[in-house]
């Protein structure tokens, strides 16, 4: 007599595409690398939105004409930037939650802003020896620009909370952050490029990107130096060119030996061990399997 089939089980199997019990999200050979967060069309307009706000709160000395009534609030503008801010990183950090920052993305994000956060505190004050850039590179590289932006900005503010760095520029030092992040997601050879060739590109960004986040916090900070360094701060009434050469003096005087060590440091850390902790992140990715839906299944 034949026995009748077993009843079937409610163990839950991810849902593949071939039939072949690989989950889509794998990453084998050239096959597409998984994300953590997918950035659709409503999170990618809002993201374009803030970049632009961003770009003007950085950028207004440079971009407000010598008689625009800006420039006889250079006092004040730093601090309306940053309160506006505050609520635009937020605007975008839920807009992208809501195209798919699920319950996994949630606690990775979690594991790795704290760890970048307990990072950045070594090697602070020596020479911006700050090796958090490093592992902020790399997790935007795995994990793609949607979850990249929203680690970066998360991680400073965690970061300025434990280190007690709470200030008007921790809105500028998040977007920042958040731009360096996405940047290494965006990145060219996303799922073909590896070995040598991945850690020289992310070496050379990071070390790049290193320099543009000293450089862009330089600009929130400089219109402030006004009372403190009269020859190469600020002047509202200077033109754009003398006011450049006033900012590239300022960064030369002040950050660029700072500046400089984080860049290295980036680089160092990237070819020595970039290759383990990008097999880390790989394959916490593909254990995570984000994009993976799961579903029941009965086995005959």
């Amino acid at each position: 007599m034949t026995p009748a089939p077993a009843p079937a089980t409610g163990t839950a199997t991810p849902a593949t595409g071939t039939g072949t019990g690989t989950p889509v999200g794998t990453a084998t050979g050239t096959q597409r690398q998984a994300r953590a967060v997918r950035l659709g069309p409503r999170s990618l307009v809002a993201l374009a939105l803030v970049s632009a706000v961003g770009v003007a709160a950085f950028g207004w000395p440079f971009l407000a004409p010598p008689a625009s009534t800006l420039n006889a609030h250079a006092q004040d503008a730093p601090w309306l930037f940053a309160g506006l801010l505050v609520l635009l990183v937020g605007v975008v950090a839920a807009t992208i939650s809501e195209s798919g920052l699920g319950p996994k993305a949630v606690a990775m994000l979690g594991v790795l802003a704290a760890t970048g956060a307990a990072l950045r505190p070594i090697g602070a004050g020596t020479a911006g020896l700050e090796p958090m850039f490093f592992l902020m590179v790399l997790s935007g590289r795995v994990l793609g620009p949607g979850f990249g932006l929203v680690l970066g900005s998360v991680t400073m503010f965690a970061s300025a909370l434990l280190t007690g760095g709470v200030g008007p520029w921790l809105p500028f030092q998040m977007l920042a952050m958040g731009w360096f992040t996405m940047g290494a997601g965006l990145l060219p050879g996303q799922d073909g490029l590896r070995g040598r060739a991945e850690l020289c590109l992310l070496a050379a960004y990071g070390f790049l990107a290193a320099l543009a986040y000293g450089t862009v916090m330089n600009m929130a900070g400089w219109p402030f130096m006004a009372a403190l360094a009269s020859n190469i701060s600020f002047d509202p009434d200077a033109s754009v060119p003398a006011n450049l050469a006033r900012f590239l003096t300022y960064c030369l005087a002040t950050s660029l030996g700072w500046d400089l060590g984080r860049a290295l440091l980036t680089v160092v850390l990237a070819l020595t061990l970039g290759a383990p902790v990008l097999r880390a992140l790989r394959r916490a990715t593909r254990r995570a399997a984000f994009e993976t839906p799961v579903t029941f299944t009965g086995h005959p």
